[in-house]
């Protein structure tokens, strides 16, 4: 029968284990198999960087969730990006958003810029700019367009679907990294998109134990070259690893219901609060992408980013806070807040930072699941506490 989403999270991919009747996926915690004869193996399992039961389920179910034909499971979030731009060669370009997460600026422009792929960085918000830059490559050295949305840190939506109109008709690509929204509430490749791309670590996973990362294709040659990559250059998630995110996903809709109640009463406080200057967050009826997530998704995510007034200094916000933590990532269980000028965004250069709005004043929430009373009462005693010249 064909499952509703909610369904799928717990039952998709492959639905416990037949031999034993176990209710979850075992974990092959194995390197390699036993070969019956030469070339004779036991379900094409030859060697667990190649393949593994427990990732291959993981995988089946990460496609049936992105309504993908093809999964991947990675190391990493930057072990999938490093694997799909393995797909470009010397003298190709991309198209990338201008406010994406600062590590897939940073193996851009520090890894692979060295092997001649070259990137330029666009608005892809405003979708006559992306189409102005398509037409303008008249050597067609421009193989695809690269969007975060919503963007990291700033929040901003691009319209996927008209990007990747725009793309198609010209041949090139669209790769959409949809960590902060994940499945749940949007699927790019629904959308037109040719790839997407996840760091699991995030809310797939959602309890801050488990580093990794997801590709996504509907596109069977593409498929065929992502599989090759991943063998070939080996950043794949071990097996128990794999284990942890299905668990992970399992709850993934009752986080994500609560994760964004939460951030759409924070980001509404904060917007009247008196504190702030500024308030990113798509969910707002006032943000420039409001009307656009609510046509290409079914949430607004769990994410937002804000600027405090300048009364109050933010390096005291943050050594103020009691229940909130001060870390890298986002998506977990427990709300998290970081400083993306020093901390995501730090590989950026400083003018291109500010350029965009990633100013050092500004914020970045990851909005948990505790009570909401409770989170707003410690970001307003921390923003207090910060007062200068108190």
């Amino acid at each position: 029968m064909e499952l509703k989403l909610n369904s799928l999270l717990i039952h998709g991919g492959v639905d416990g284990d037949e031999t034993t009747g176990a209710v979850n996926v075992p974990i092959y915690q194995t390197s390699t198999y036993k070969q019956d004869g030469l070339g004779q193996t036991r379900g094409g399992w030859e060697y667990s960087r190649t393949g593994n039961p427990t990732r291959a389920a993981l995988e089946k179910l990460i496609a049936a969730l992105e309504n993908g034909k093809y999964g991947l499971a990675f190391a990493s979030g930057l072990a999938a990006i490093n694997t799909v731009l393995s797909l470009f060669k010397s003298g190709d370009k991309l198209i990338v958003s201008d406010n994406i997460y600062g590590g897939t600026f940073r193996i851009l422009n520090n890894v692979f810029k060295d092997f001649g792929l070259e990137y330029i960085i666009v608005d892809t918000s405003d979708i006559a700019k992306v189409k102005a830059v398509l037409d303008d490559d008249k050597e067609g050295n421009i193989k695809a367009v690269y969007i975060e949305s919503p963007a990291n840190p700033l929040l901003t939506i691009t319209d996927i679907e008209a990007v990747t109109k725009i793309a198609k008709a010209s041949g090139r690509l669209t790769i959409v990294d949809n960590t902060f929204m994940t499945p749940y509430l949007q699927r790019p490749l629904d959308l037109g998109a040719d790839i997407v791309v996840h760091s699991g670590t995030k809310y797939l996973g959602g309890h801050s134990d488990v580093v990794s990362g997801f590709a996504i294709v509907n596109d069977d040659e593409i498929a065929k070259r992502l599989y090759y990559l991943q063998n070939a250059i080996g950043g794949v998630l071990g097996p128990w690893d794999s284990f942890l995110m299905i668990r992970g996903i399992k709850t993934l809709g009752v986080r994500m219901d609560r994760h964004q109640e939460n951030a759409l009463k924070l980001a509404k406080w904060l917007l009247d609060s008196g504190y702030v200057d500024k308030v990113y967050y798509p969910g707002l009826e006032s943000d420039p992408g409001y009307e656009i997530q609510k046509k290409q998704a079914k949430g607004f995510g769990a994410m937002i980013s804000f600027v405090l007034k300048k009364e109050y200094d933010y390096k005291t916000f943050f050594k103020s806070l009691k229940l909130i933590t001060l870390a890298e990532s986002l998506g977990g269980v427990e709300s998290l807040v970081c400083h993306p000028a020093s901390m995501t965004h730090a590989a950026i250069p400083k003018e291109i930072r500010e350029e965009v709005g990633i100013t050092d004043e500004l914020i970045r929430f990851s909005v948990g699941i505790e009570d909401a009373e409770d989170l707003k009462a410690d970001v307003e005693q921390a923003i207090l506490a910060s007062k200068k010249g108190a």
